[in-house]
């Protein structure tokens, strides 16, 4: 397997790793720190921590306050941000070539100083417990995160990013600083930056903000464990929206590929079969896609449809139908036009700094290295009809599903029904 050629890597005596790729004609560079520290390795108590601590990290450091920091960065005309996923936390920047300096500054100290105000602390809580009350009242954002605990429940994954209300309300800042203390290690980092830049440059603002960091032993991951269980959450809405999943690979299994590319062909986009089957041909829905996730140990196949209640059965039958039909018939047209979206997808993402070094940092803390992209490529072009089909069978063989509904729901079949229809 071969290395990307345009990126360079150097670890640092501590365990940092850095990864830059020169983007040469750009006049401006994206950087970041991503930590694999997310959602799974909170406990039970802490859950919503990791989010609340990026929240924070823009909140005051020893030597900038809130303001100073936002200012540092827009004064230049640049963009700041954060985000926490189950396995990740980033923090990352977008500036002109000439700020690439301060730009690290100031990632670098939001990352390695925060002081945890208590004021702050109070103001941040306040607005974190706004942002779970929004999610709320966003129906098809927060039946993704019943669709994950219906998924594994009882565990670090399937808990919401954003935490229980009860327990946000009660965080202080030693919970804070443990979470920094038991997760925020130079072995857990990696700053990655592409576009206008150096890497010995890069290295150097490595060096200095990083290089006194001493090494730290996380704790595991709890393990995964698929369940696929079923939430119905009942409320007097104009749409019925419905999530289905299934178990699927994760991103070191060799069904990888072939599970991005028969989630892309059965609704990854308008050409896709239940774009055309379900909206087109029958007009069940306005809205209806399939998408895949990885982590390292487990996968899931998403399906989210919105449609009325009264379609809502024929909607959930008619999934189910098409999802093991295209097991059996998927086409190489088909497939042949979803590998070009994911090959596009991957190739254009290479012509922004910011897609590059997020790609650079997931990929190094995925698999240890950043794979070439003809590689990627070719390795999508070389999955057959015969694979995707085999992969798609053994997703659905035995499949427990995992359903969640919400709204004018009551007319649903239950999850049970949905899996001998799958196994039919």
């Amino acid at each position: 397997m071969s290395h990307d050629p345009d990126f360079n890597l150097t670890t640092l005596p501590n365990g940092l790793r850095v990864v830059t790729r020169h983007m040469p004609g750009l006049h401006s560079a994206a950087l970041g720190v991503w930590i694999s520290a997310g959602g799974r390795n909170e406990r039970a108590e802490q859950n919503g921590i990791a989010h609340f601590l990026e929240h924070m990290a823009f909140k005051g450091t020893t030597t900038r306050s809130a303001l100073q920091i936002a200012e540092a960065i827009e004064d230049v005309g640049g963009f700041i941000n954060a985000y926490t996923s189950r396995d990740t936390t980033a923090y990352y920047v977008r500036v002109l070539e000439s700020d690439v300096d301060l730009a690290f500054d100031v990632i670098s100290d939001i990352v390695l100083n925060p002081v945890f105000d208590a004021r702050e602390i109070e103001v941040e809580r306040g607005v974190i417990l706004q942002e779970i009350g929004q999610s709320l009242d966003t129906p098809d954002d927060v039946i993704f995160d019943w669709l994950q605990e219906a998924a594994y429940p009882d565990q670090a994954m399937g808990r919401t990013i954003l935490g229980a209300a009860e327990r946000v309300s009660h965080f202080g800042r030693a919970d804070l600083a443990n979470f920094v203390t038991e997760n925020y290690g130079p072995g857990q980092m990696v700053v990655a930056a592409a576009g206008a830049l150096d890497h010995d440059r890069i290295i150097r603002l490595a060096e200095a903000a990083f290089g006194h960091l001493t090494p730290i032993t996380q704790s595991p991951r709890e393990s995964a464990r698929w369940e696929g269980r079923e939430t119905r959450q009942l409320k007097a809405l104009e749409q019925a929206h419905f999530a289905l999943a299934l178990e699927g690979p994760g991103y070191l299994d060799h069904d990888f590929d072939a599970a991005q590319i028969f989630s892309t062909a059965l609704g990854g986009g308008m050409s896709s079969r239940l774009f055309q089957k379900i909206r087109e041909e029958r007009g069940l829905c306005y809205t209806i896609f399939a998408q895949s996730g990885f982590h390292d140990d487990t996968g899931m196949m998403t399906i989210y449809a919105g449609t009325g209640a009264g379609d809502l059965a024929d909607l959930a039958r008619l999934t189910v139908d098409e999802i093991r039909r295209a097991a059996e018939d998927m086409t190489e047209a088909e497939i042949a036009r979803a590998r070009a979206q994911i090959r596009a997808s991957l190739l254009m993402g290479l012509e922004s700094p910011s897609s590059q070094a997020e790609r650079m940092a997931r990929t190094l803390a995925i698999w240890g290295r950043v794979p070439d992209p003809a590689e990627v490529a070719e390795r999508i072009s070389a999955v057959t009809v015969a694979d995707v089909r085999a992969h798609a069978e053994r997703m659905i063989r035995g499949a427990r599903p995992a359903l969640a509904l919400y709204g004018p729901v009551s007319g649903a079949p239950a999850r049970e029904e949905l899996a001998e229809r799958l196994a039919a």
